[in-house]
Formats: C-alpha cells, sequence, structure tokens
C-alpha cells in the first residue's frame, strides 16, 4: 500500500517536471528552436491542422528557421498562421521556403520572461507540495483505519519529504537552467 502511494506520488511529481519543461522549451530565447512554431495552427482544406503536418521545420542557424511546406498552395496559409501567432515574428518567403529571423531579445523582454520562468516554476512546486500532501493525508488514513504502525507511518512520510525535496531541486534546476539561458546576451 505504502509503496503504490509512494510510486503514484512520484508518477505525479514526474509529470509536472514534465509540464515545466514543456512550458520552458515554448519560451523564446533568442536562439532558434523547432518548439517555437510547435503550437502553430495552419488551416488546411478547411480544418486547422499544426504545422508540423503541412510543412517540414528546421532549425537552419542560431537565429532562424526554416519552413517548407509540402504543398505549395500551402505557402500562404502558413505564412497567415505564423503571423496570427503570438510569436511575434514575421515570416520572409522566397518562392517555397518560409524563413523566421529570430530578432535578439531586448533586455526589458528578456526579464519579463526570466520573470516568467520564475512564475512557472512556483506553479510547478505548488503542485509537486500539493502531490505530497494527497499522499500524506492517504498515508494518515491508513493509519487511522489501522492498516499500518506509527513506525511505518512516520518513515512513509520522512520519505515522501525527502521525494518532494528531490523534484523540488529538479523544478530549480529547470527554472535557473532556463533563466541563464534567458539573460545571457
Amino acid at each position: 500500500m505504502l509503496d503504490d502511494i509512494k510510486r503514484d506520488s512520484q508518477t505525479r511529481m514526474s509529470k509536472s517536471i514534465e509540464a515545466l519543461l514543456h512550458e520552458l522549451s515554448h519560451l523564446r530565447t533568442g536562439r532558434a528552436s523547432t518548439a517555437l512554431v510547435e503550437g502553430i495552427r495552419v488551416s488546411y482544406y478547411g480544418a486547422d491542422v499544426p504545422l508540423n503536418q503541412v510543412a517540414s521545420v528546421a532549425v537552419s542557424d542560431a537565429r532562424s528557421l526554416t519552413i517548407i511546406p509540402y504543398e505549395k498552395s500551402t505557402v500562404a496559409a502558413v505564412e497567415k498562421a505564423i503571423l496570427a501567432s503570438d510569436l511575434g515574428v514575421t515570416p520572409t518567403t522566397a518562392g517555397t521556403t518560409i524563413r523566421l529571423n529570430m530578432p535578439p531579445l531586448t533586455e526589458e523582454r528578456r526579464k519579463e520572461l526570466a520573470k516568467h520562468v520564475g512564475h512557472a516554476g512556483e506553479n510547478a512546486k505548488v503542485a509537486v507540495r500539493n502531490i505530497r500532501r494527497d499522499a500524506i493525508q492517504q498515508i494518515k488514513n491508513l493509519l487511522k483505519d489501522k492498516q499500518i504502525s506509527e513506525d511505518d507511518d512516520r518513515r512513509a512520510q520522512e520519505d515522501m519529504q525527502k521525494l518532494t525535496d528531490r523534484f523540488i531541486k529538479d523544478v530549480d534546476t529547470a527554472v535557473q537552467t532556463k533563466e541563464q539561458e534567458l539573460l545571457a546576451i
């Protein structure tokens, strides 16, 4: 029973970390990444589909992406979707090739993004702590129902705290890495 609670908590905490890393990967750091355009949806024959299903996206150098639609007729739709997104980049088209040149971030924007990273990290920590709280409540219920001893209860709570501390440290590391990446010129 206790192992199941611990395993479930560990799985849920690791999903919280994955969600944080996914959110951080979408932040523009001045460096080109295909993750920047993952969320863009293109109107394709009346349906909104992800950009990567109608075009190939590649990083051509540190500050630019190259997008090549699979069909020549979708070039205009891809351009329109990029302009409508909150990416803040104007596409440059040459024939069927669309290039996105990432401008360098201003100091003010870097600080704003770093603040956003900090908030995302705090939200992830809250999620991890909520998972710990739920697990400890389950452990206390087992103790109340006399399914475990007080020693098992104390040991399980200490294990949950160690697990929580480990995941909080992972959150801090991810946030610190992203902030350094943002604030580096």
